[in-house]
């Protein structure tokens, strides 16, 4: 019943939403001598806020029609290249100039662990001049009628391998947080059986290969519930009238609380200021703050099926590290690994995938040769900072550009040498 007095509360909530957003324009029109006042600007800026913090946000669009490739503005066109029922994969195509040698061909999996794959926009747009950029769109589970089956974790690894089939040789891979498992662990199953389309190389940022490291908040509720408590406890049905009604899921609104609530105190400091600069005419600052919570705050479900294995198999047995994952009966084996090169990226404070997890994937994957693997950890940023914003940009696409291309199979020279975290 949970979800649906969530929906009726939201629905409650739209006349009153209605009333305050006309209210906001009315405090805003200069038509009107009090918007010129403090009090016009501040009632404005408390309507808005209020507007803001009762509305449900929509899936964002990547927004990226343009990029530079070598100097020079090159158009971008977003299509759907590969369909299922619970993912589309997204091609970002670039009209590129007549002759030019081809970029690194590279499969962005998103997390799908409430936000939707837009969270990735900085990833995209910083990889973009560098390379054939495709991202996994995963689909908001509420959405997905019963009819179209369920959606484990056996099935993202499944939904990972198809793609990898579908983009051919020489891809690389990224897996950013949640999928760095079924990422590796897709890599694995290829190698093991002499697949020749597995990855060139593969990615795996602040992604929680072994939880047993530098366990985090989020790490230490999983170990200290017994799954049935998540089943009993955060597992609701899709409310009427939406597609997949009746589907059992993980809503997203409780994933966000959980998100919320470790930083509550960030939160509304933000929001605080939001109303200081809104009351100031500070417009650049404002439109910063709505452009990260248009993102933060649109969120989606997640199938019941792939959150109870998710939370199990990787939070509370730890399988993969064991050695003691399985898939559809098979053992996944990371010694399997031995062509496909691997780069780790953590963030130094980050409190989501504590520092270690990710990188104990060279601790597993024993087979890769030394030459073929590379660990970086940027200082200064959390969890969000290792796949966006200023240090990424800066600090950690460049060395995953030059680790792509270095490690492409059918690679030319690569140009860029990283040192020190800068281009030489």
């Amino acid at each position: 019943m949970f979800y649906q007095l969530y929906e009726m509360n939201h629905a409650m909530m739209a006349p009153w939403r209605a009333a305050a957003d006309a209210m906001r324009l009315a405090y805003r029109n200069p038509m009107n001598p009090v918007s010129h006042t403090y009090f016009g600007r501040a009632a404005a800026a408390g309507l808005e806020v209020f507007e803001r913090a009762t509305r449900r946000y929509g899936k964002p669009e990547f927004g990226l029609a343009e990029t530079v490739v070598d100097g020079q503005p090159t158009p971008v066109r977003e299509k759907i290249v590969w369909r299922a029922p619970f993912c589309n994969l997204i091609h970002f195509e670039r009209s590129l100039a007549a002759g030019k040698a081809a970029d690194p061909k590279v499969l962005i999996v998103a997390p799908m662990s409430g936000h939707y794959a837009t969270l990735l926009r900085g990833t995209v747009e910083a990889l973009l001049p560098h390379s054939d950029i495709y991202i996994t769109d995963w689909m908001d589970a509420r959405m997905v009628p019963l009819s179209e089956g369920t959606f484990d974790l056996d099935d993202y690894i499944d939904y990972v391998i198809q793609i990898l089939h579908f983009l051919g040789p020489d891809t690389h891979v990224v897996g950013v947080c949640q999928p760095a498992v079924p990422v590796l662990a897709a890599a694995a199953l290829m190698e093991a059986d002499n697949d020749p389309l597995s990855p060139a190389s593969m990615t795996l940022m602040g992604g929680p290969i072994d939880t047993r490291i530098n366990p985090t908040g989020v790490n230490q509720l999983a170990e200290r519930r017994p799954v049935e408590w998540f089943r009993d406890n955060v597992i609701m049905p899709v409310p009427w009238p939406q597609p997949g009604f009746m589907r059992m899921v993980y809503p997203g609104f409780l994933q966000l609380s959980g998100f919320m609530s470790m930083n509550l105190d960030r939160h509304l400091i933000a929001h605080k200021e939001f109303f200081a600069h809104l009351v100031k005419n500070d417009g650049d600052a404002a439109d910063k703050h709505r452009e990260f919570y248009d993102e933060y705050l649109a969120v989606m479900d997640l199938t019941a099926e792939f959150y109870l294995q998710t939370v199990q198999v990787v939070f509370m047995q730890h399988a993969l590290p064991k050695g003691e994952m399985v898939h559809r009966g098979k053992r996944v084996d990371p010694t399997a690994i031995r062509r496909v090169a691997l780069l780790t990226v953590e963030g130094e404070n980050d409190d989501i995938s504590g520092v270690g997890q990710t990188r104990a994937a060279h601790t597993i994957c024993t087979n890769i040769p030394q030459h073929m693997r590379e660990h970086y950890m940027q200082p200064d940023v959390g969890h969000y900072g290792v796949f966006n914003g200023s240090r990424f940009r800066r600090e950690i696409a460049p060395r995953i550009v030059a680790f792509q291309r270095a490690h492409s199979r059918h690679s030319r020279p690569v140009k860029q040498i990283i040192q020190g975290g800068k281009s030489a």
